[in-house]
């Protein structure tokens, strides 16, 4: 069961970034269990029981991330990574289309709603589909923006793609997309409710899943997606 977070998951992550090694982890490894690793996993256990109550005709699946980095890609770094994140989504192939995440590091911790593995293809299907039916996304999209805790993020591109008055201009102007809430670490972040809390938030931004995941799933039809090239390459 899920109690919260303590002030010591946060210490413990700042620990590990300043002693990034091997020897220094192990000799905390159960202090990793305790104060991260146990609580994190309950947490997104729970959120996907309380998700899969809520829309019981979707099979949700979970993936959480682990704390070992790929050895491939160290990149001078060290072997564990100060953070942690799960995702929660309609389909095995966590790398492909639209999420629900969580995520937490030393300082901070965030929630909401990615749309981050997707080709110029993708996007560009994504953007026809809009333009198809502006009306349809502007209420998706005036949907998100009332909810205060998120911002629309990711990175846009160098020359605008369209004409669109906000919000829907923050969606539509993006190599990629998702609609993220990100706080100080403490808060929610300590309480027995938080999946309660993630639950509710996904809740609310199921609208713009279900949209994201037609595009998504149009776009595998059509060979678009990054998981379509990765099946045929």
């Amino acid at each position: 069961m899920f109690n919260g977070f303590t002030p010591e998951t946060s210490e413990f992550l700042w620990e590990l970034s300043f002693n990034n090694e091997r020897p220094w982890f192990l000799a905390h490894k159960e202090q990793f269990e305790r104060c991260l690793n146990t609580p994190f996993k309950e947490l997104a256990k729970e959120t996907t029981t309380l998700l899969q109550q809520r829309f019981p005709d979707i099979t949700w699946y979970c993936h959480v991330s682990r704390i070992y980095r790929d050895a491939r890609r160290l990149f001078g770094r060290g072997p564990y990574k100060d953070h942690l994140w799960f995702t929660v989504k309609d389909g095995a192939d966590y790398n492909s289309g639209p999420c629900f995440w969580f995520e937490i590091d030393p300082r901070s911790f965030g929630y909401g709603l990615g749309f981050f593995d997707v080709t110029p293809s993708e996007m560009e299907l994504f953007r026809r589909s809009i333009d198809a039916e502006p009306a349809r996304f502007a209420r998706l999209a005036e949907g998100v923006a009332a909810m205060k805790q998120f911002r629309v993020e990711g990175p846009t591109y160098a020359r605008p793609k369209g004409n669109y008055p906000e919000p829907v201009r923050s969606w539509y102007e993006r190599r990629r997309v998702g609609a993220n809430a990100s706080f100080d670490f403490g808060g929610d972040a300590l309480s027995e409710r938080l999946p309660l809390i993630l639950a509710e938030a996904f809740s609310e931004l199921m609208p713009m899943y279900e949209y994201l995941l037609s595009v998504h799933r149009a776009a595998g039809e059509a060979g678009l997606t990054a998981e379509s090239e990765r099946s045929h390459g």
